[in-house]
């Protein structure tokens, strides 16, 4: 078993940031040929995803969806302000599991990994964790 962090920034107050690379450098790193990659997001106000890498309006479609989805202008009970960034981490979720082969991450043609920031721009962590 290996695992570690990786620090995402943001700039945004929504975005989603492509972590494929980072988390395939890490891989790498382990000498892990073969097992299972969990991928865990500790924020309330952010999630992980993995969806289609190769044309950029694919982030930004789902950044436009969540946005018509869950109403900014909502009359929400949580003080903090960020009621809808808490409603978006719930429904995109906080972690995501891809299979090893070969030391390289089993993902689609089109996939990546993305972190999905919903109340920055913030320093962010992600956490890790390979089983063999």
């Amino acid at each position: 078993m290996k695992s570690g962090t990786i620090t995402v920034k943001t700039s945004s107050q929504l975005e989603l940031v492509d972590i494929t690379s980072v988390l395939q450098q890490e891989l790498a790193g382990s000498s892990v040929q073969q097992g299972i990659l969990f991928i865990y997001n500790p924020h309330t106000t952010a999630a992980i995803t993995i969806n289609e890498g190769a044309d950029p309006a694919v982030r930004h479609d789902i950044v436009a969806a969540l946005r018509r989805i869950v109403p900014f202008e909502l009359a929400y009970k949580h003080m903090e302000g960020n009621s809808p960034a808490h409603v978006m981490s719930s429904l995109v979720g906080a972690s995501e599991t891809v299979f090893v082969e070969a030391g390289h991450m089993k993902l689609g043609t089109w996939q990546k990994i993305f972190f999905c920031e919903f109340d920055g721009p913030r320093t962010r962590k992600v956490h890790w964790r390979i089983m063999e």
